[in-house]
Protein backbone atom coordinates (compact mmCIF):
# COMPACT_ATOMS: atom_id res chain seq x y z
CA UNK A 1 0.00 0.00 0.00
CA UNK A 2 1.12 3.50 -0.76
CA UNK A 3 2.86 5.48 1.86
CA UNK A 4 3.25 9.23 1.28
CA UNK A 5 0.62 10.77 -1.26
CA UNK A 6 1.72 12.96 -3.48
CA UNK A 7 -0.65 15.96 -4.34
CA UNK A 8 -0.03 17.81 -7.66
CA UNK A 9 -1.62 19.89 -10.14
CA UNK A 10 -3.77 18.03 -13.08
CA UNK A 11 -4.64 21.18 -14.87
CA UNK A 12 -0.60 21.21 -15.62
CA UNK A 13 0.67 19.42 -18.20
CA UNK A 14 4.26 19.38 -16.95
CA UNK A 15 3.18 18.50 -13.36
CA UNK A 16 0.66 15.77 -15.30
CA UNK A 17 4.06 14.18 -17.30
CA UNK A 18 6.06 14.70 -14.41
CA UNK A 19 3.75 12.76 -11.71
CA UNK A 20 2.94 9.73 -14.30
CA UNK A 21 7.10 9.49 -14.75
CA UNK A 22 7.38 8.96 -10.94
CA UNK A 23 4.48 6.93 -10.54
CA UNK A 24 5.82 4.40 -13.76
CA UNK A 25 9.19 4.36 -11.52
CA UNK A 26 7.82 3.77 -8.07
CA UNK A 27 6.24 0.55 -10.09
CA UNK A 28 9.56 -0.59 -11.17
CA UNK A 29 9.57 -4.67 -11.59
CA UNK A 30 6.02 -4.56 -10.54
CA UNK A 31 6.52 -3.81 -6.92
CA UNK A 32 3.89 -2.63 -5.25
CA UNK A 33 3.60 1.26 -5.36
CA UNK A 34 4.97 3.60 -2.57
CA UNK A 35 3.18 6.52 -3.62
CA UNK A 36 -0.26 7.97 -4.62
CA UNK A 37 -1.07 10.40 -6.56
CA UNK A 38 -4.02 13.27 -5.75
CA UNK A 39 -5.38 16.08 -7.43
CA UNK A 40 -4.60 19.39 -5.85
CA UNK A 41 -8.10 20.23 -7.06
CA UNK A 42 -9.94 17.23 -5.70
CA UNK A 43 -12.09 17.21 -2.70
CA UNK A 44 -8.69 15.13 -0.60
CA UNK A 45 -6.48 17.49 -1.82
CA UNK A 46 -8.59 20.60 -0.50
CA UNK A 47 -9.89 18.68 2.60
CA UNK A 48 -5.95 17.57 3.78
CA UNK A 49 -4.38 20.99 1.86
CA UNK A 50 -7.25 23.17 4.05
CA UNK A 51 -4.59 24.98 6.10
CA UNK A 52 -3.28 26.77 3.01
CA UNK A 53 -5.31 28.98 0.74
CA UNK A 54 -5.88 27.56 -3.17
CA UNK A 55 -3.09 29.86 -4.27
CA UNK A 56 -0.73 27.96 -2.11
CA UNK A 57 -1.86 25.10 -2.73
CA UNK A 58 -1.31 25.16 -6.31
CA UNK A 59 1.82 27.49 -6.33
CA UNK A 60 3.67 23.81 -5.85
CA UNK A 61 3.41 19.87 -5.71
CA UNK A 62 2.53 18.93 -2.04
CA UNK A 63 3.35 15.42 -0.02
CA UNK A 64 1.90 14.10 2.97
CA UNK A 65 3.71 11.30 4.68
CA UNK A 66 1.78 8.38 6.69
CA UNK A 67 2.60 10.50 9.54
CA UNK A 68 -0.04 13.46 8.25
CA UNK A 69 3.18 15.86 7.94
CA UNK A 70 3.04 17.96 4.84
CA UNK A 71 5.90 18.98 2.79
CA UNK A 72 6.04 21.13 -0.18
CA UNK A 73 8.55 22.60 -3.40
CA UNK A 74 11.97 21.38 -3.16
CA UNK A 75 11.60 20.21 0.19
CA UNK A 76 9.52 17.27 -1.01
CA UNK A 77 11.95 15.62 -3.22
CA UNK A 78 14.23 14.14 -1.14
CA UNK A 79 10.83 12.62 0.74
CA UNK A 80 9.91 10.57 -3.19
CA UNK A 81 12.66 10.09 -4.28
CA UNK A 82 13.50 7.59 -1.00
CA UNK A 83 10.18 5.73 -1.80
CA UNK A 84 11.42 4.98 -5.57
CA UNK A 85 13.29 2.62 -6.40
CA UNK A 86 17.00 2.74 -6.38
CA UNK A 87 16.22 6.87 -5.54
CA UNK A 88 18.19 6.27 -2.39
CA UNK A 89 21.17 8.56 -4.26
CA UNK A 90 19.03 11.18 -5.78
CA UNK A 91 17.03 11.81 -2.06
CA UNK A 92 20.90 11.68 -0.74
CA UNK A 93 21.56 14.82 -3.32
CA UNK A 94 18.57 16.28 -2.79
CA UNK A 95 19.10 16.36 1.07
CA UNK A 96 22.56 17.53 0.39
CA UNK A 97 21.59 21.07 0.11
CA UNK A 98 18.15 21.92 0.95
CA UNK A 99 18.61 25.60 -0.74
CA UNK A 100 19.70 24.67 -3.97
CA UNK A 101 17.55 22.13 -4.34
CA UNK A 102 14.63 24.34 -3.71
CA UNK A 103 16.22 26.98 -6.22
CA UNK A 104 16.57 24.00 -8.86
CA UNK A 105 12.65 23.01 -7.96
CA UNK A 106 11.86 26.76 -8.64
CA UNK A 107 13.60 27.19 -11.62
CA UNK A 108 11.77 23.94 -13.02
CA UNK A 109 8.33 25.66 -12.34
CA UNK A 110 9.33 28.68 -14.10
CA UNK A 111 9.96 26.64 -16.95
CA UNK A 112 6.91 24.12 -16.96
CA UNK A 113 5.35 25.76 -19.88
CA UNK A 114 7.98 25.67 -22.37
CA UNK A 115 8.81 22.05 -20.88
CA UNK A 116 5.25 21.02 -21.07
CA UNK A 117 5.37 22.55 -24.88
CA UNK A 118 8.24 20.57 -25.71
CA UNK A 119 6.75 17.30 -24.35
CA UNK A 120 3.47 18.06 -26.32
CA UNK A 121 1.46 18.72 -22.76
CA UNK A 122 -1.38 21.24 -22.75
CA UNK A 123 -0.59 24.70 -20.86
CA UNK A 124 -0.75 25.22 -17.12
CA UNK A 125 -3.43 27.23 -16.18
CA UNK A 126 -1.36 28.63 -13.09
CA UNK A 127 -0.19 31.62 -13.87
CA UNK A 128 3.82 31.57 -13.82
CA UNK A 129 4.56 35.28 -12.16
CA UNK A 130 2.68 34.00 -9.29
CA UNK A 131 4.58 30.51 -8.96
CA UNK A 132 7.81 31.61 -8.44
CA UNK A 133 9.22 30.68 -4.85
CA UNK A 134 11.91 32.00 -3.04
CA UNK A 135 15.11 29.95 -2.08
CA UNK A 136 13.85 29.60 1.45
CA UNK A 137 10.97 27.78 0.39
Amino acid sequence: MASVTVFYDEDCGFCKWSTSKILAWDRLGGRAPHLRAVSILSAEGAATLASMSQEQRRKSAHVVTPDGRITSAGALLPIVFRELPFGWPFAALASLSPRLTARAYWWVVARRFTFGRWLGQEACSVDPSKSSGSASD
